[in-house]
């Protein structure tokens, strides 16, 4: 029992402190698309609950803890202004790149940590910015916003380049579920897609390595 206590009270504190940063992140996100306080305040309040109790248990106390609990609230207000307004601000990308920076100099090698965060990045933005400018030419329409291109790249500065493809394909996922669930799977329907890819980067960030080793176990013999 003893043991446990330590961890109760660790996931206790996280559930109280993001309920309370999930409040906050709420009336930041009407602050910057004016819009005024609902119901949805304190949905908002117990999902970031959920989800720093979920990166406690994790991760614990430590240093990737709280690196991953600043990108989520970033994850999560992105998610609410598009939610809100259908954009997502630069200053949130650039708060998460930030983040991202900064805590690479924790790491034993900060240098290859960034080059490493970057690259992964790159190869998931990049390709999907190139796929999203040709859809665009051909439907002569935005296929995609700029918001969301940009929060793939923030996010996948944060994991290598196989967790990268998970995040890109349980983005799409968690998102065709969504528009059908919403009745916007049209192509000429406006659909947030920010929350699933935050979404799916909390989920990388959970349970991305688990995920992984489960799928390439099945090719095992």
């Amino acid at each position: 029992m003893i043991k446990t206590v330590p961890l109760i009270w660790t996931l206790l504190t996280a559930l109280v402190i993001g309920f309370i940063t999930g409040l906050f992140s709420d009336g930041y996100a009407r602050r910057l698309t004016g819009r005024k306080a609902g119901r949805h305040l304190v949905i908002s309040g117990a999902v970031t609950a959920l989800v720093f109790a979920g990166i406690a248990a994790v991760y614990g106390i430590s240093i990737n803890s709280l690196k991953y609990l600043l990108l989520s609230a970033v994850l999560i207000t992105a998610s609410l202004t598009d939610l809100y307004e259908g954009i997502i601000p630069d200053r949130l990308i650039i708060a998460g790149i930030v983040v991202f920076i900064a805590f690479s100099f924790f790491s034993s090698s900060p240098f290859y940590t960034l080059g490493r965060g970057i690259l992964g990045s790159a190869l998931i933005a990049g390709p999907l910015l190139g796929l999203v400018l040709l859809a665009d030419k051909l439907y002569k329409k935005e296929t995609m916003g700029g918001g969301d291109i940009k929060l793939f790249f923030m996010a996948g500065l944060y994991f290598d380049w196989k967790l990268n493809l998970l995040l890109l394909v349980a983005a799409c996922f968690i998102g065709i579920v969504t528009a059908f669930i919403m009745g916007k799977a049209r192509l000429n329907a406006a659909f947030p897609f920010g929350p699933s890819i935050a979404g799916a980067a909390l989920l990388v960030m959970l349970a991305g390595g688990k995920i992984l080793d489960w799928y390439l176990g099945l090719f095992v013999i």
